[in-house]
């Protein structure tokens, strides 16, 4: 294998000495992505500016055989951009021209390190926007979303950004620039967009993006609901949903969420509410009336004390401010948290965020929950102060354990924020060996020497001529004839 020192010759050569860094000061600027406490310092950063770029770095990396990371923003919550130390870090950041807005087809392709947001911005003019809007939409690119299929407020109507996205201009682990997909939904043959989507880095990298845009609705209508507590406003957000009622969002925040909200936007939520829900419905204004007022009757049954509608988009954006700046705002009030990531089913609500608070009872860790009610994506905002003694192993186990719990109720380890490396160690809790396996064979497909992305997603490497590990004896699939170990 080449040294670094070898490759950032060749890479300067190619690309140019301002694309390339190896200055240690300056490699410290991307030790780490928005999972702050995981941090390592890479071993060279190459700023890429067109998809040449990318393709030149990524085959410099093939033929030396070192590892390389994608990174956009840095706004992951994973780690799934954390770099490799003897391994190249490609910044897409500075990839971000929005190339096409095609109102009549509404579609817009984009660089991926477009900010979601300006998406939106872009496409409004012609009455359209862009559906998926994670909480960090004003900062996160389109590139990281489409790596972690990253979700949203909205999602529980619209659906993630595997729902949106039509085509990738793609860079595989060999250097090669491929299309995947197109302008047209549906291609025929196997449905490699939708693996490419959520696949977090380990099959290449999205250098250009067809997205859908969505037609902006007739209606929007927000709901602000306060409650004594989470189970009372679980119950409603159950109620809303078995009513046959989608709404565009319905997101829940407890009191020590509120509590950093107030003090972080000062957003004015309910006083002395155990729990608040933000419920938006949007489409036809005939049918989001009817829809609405089942929902204020619904969170008045469950026990809502007070119901505040938005009267229009200044009140709309104020009830939003408390929800989008939650993540933020829990540093008014912690020094240091860990943003979990977990889903359980819908009716799990009230069981499963009692027993998060008997966690934190017992250990004594803070957690503040804020979170995508209506799809049951629980976001547990695990605080702790790094300056004390055992305080982030003690969050550490806590956020495992919140895992666990959403495991127990028949729910995931992650839902829009990826595994990473942060949740890595957590697959063989929710998949079984030949299933991590089989997942092993599909990214071999793209990767045969495990230098995109290494050390995320899989526990521990086994396949594709890395460090064996648990597996024994041949895979299931190659003894069947239908799959190559490599």
């Amino acid at each position: 294998m080449a040294g670094l020192s070898e490759l950032a010759s060749r890479l300067r050569t190619e690309l140019g000495t301002e694309k390339v860094i190896d200055d240690r000061q300056e490699l410290r600027t991307y030790e780490c992505d928005g999972l702050a406490h995981y941090k390592v310092v890479p071993g060279l950063v190459v700023l890429a500016r067109s998809t040449a770029d990318v393709a030149a770095a990524v085959r410099a990396c093939n033929d030396a055989g070192v590892p390389f990371v994608a990174r956009g923003s840095g706004t992951g919550l994973s780690g799934g951009a954390l770099p490799h130390a003897d391994g190249i870090l490609i910044v897409m950041s500075q990839m971000r021209e929005i190339l096409e807005i095609d109102r009549d087809g509404q579609r817009a392709v984009v660089e991926p390190g477009v900010i979601n947001l300006q998406v939106t911005r872009a496409a409004a003019a012609g009455g359209y926007y862009y559906a998926p809007d994670p909480s960090s939409q004003q900062v996160c690119s389109i590139g990281g979303n489409v790596a972690e299929n990253s979700g949203g407020a909205h999602c529980l109507k619209y659906g993630f950004t595997t729902n949106h996205v039509l085509g990738v201009e793609f860079v595989d682990p060999s250097g090669n620039v491929i299309e995947i997909g197109g302008k047209a939904p549906d291609s025929p043959g196997y449905d490699l967009l939708g693996t490419i989507v959520g696949s977090e880095g380990t099959l290449g990298i999205a250098t250009r993006v067809t997205v859908k845009l969505t037609r902006a609705p007739e209606s929007v209508e927000t709901l602000l609901a306060g409650f004594d507590d989470t189970d009372a406003a679980g119950q409603a957000v159950s109620a809303i949903i078995a009513a046959g009622v989608i709404p565009a969002a319905v997101e829940m925040m407890d009191a020590l969420a509120i509590e950093a909200a107030e003090e972080a936007v000062h957003c004015g939520y309910p006083e002395g509410a155990g729990a608040v829900l933000v419920v938006e419905l949007d489409g036809p204004a005939s049918e989001v009336d009817a829809q609405f007022a089942d929902v204020k009757r619904l969170c008045d049954q469950a026990g809502a004390f007070e119901l505040r509608v938005a009267a229009d988009d200044a009140e709309r954006a104020l009830i939003w401010r408390g929800r989008k700046s939650a993540f933020a705002a829990v540093g008014r009030i912690s020094p240091d948290y860990i943003v979990q990531d977990g889903v359980i089913p819908r009716t799990a609500l009230p069981e499963v965020l009692r027993a998060i608070a008997d966690l934190s009872g017992q250990s004594g860790v803070r957690v503040a929950n804020v979170f995508h009610a209506g799809d049951g994506n629980l976001h547990p905002l695990v605080l702790f102060d790094d300056a004390v003694d055992g305080a982030a192993e003690a969050a550490e186990k806590v956020s495992g354990q919140i895992l666990d719990l959403c495991l127990q109720h028949g729910g995931s380890i992650t839902g829009e924020h990826g595994v990473g490396a942060d949740k890595a160690k957590h697959m063989p809790d929710m998949f079984t060996a030949d299933d991590l396996d089989t997942m092993q064979l599909v990214r071999c497909a793209f990767d045969p020497n495990g230098l995109s992305n290494p050390g995320k997603v899989f526990p521990t490497p086994r396949l594709c001529g890395e460090v064996p590990g648990r597996h024994r004896g041949a895979h299931p699939l190659v003894e069947a004839g239908l799959a190559e170990q490599f």
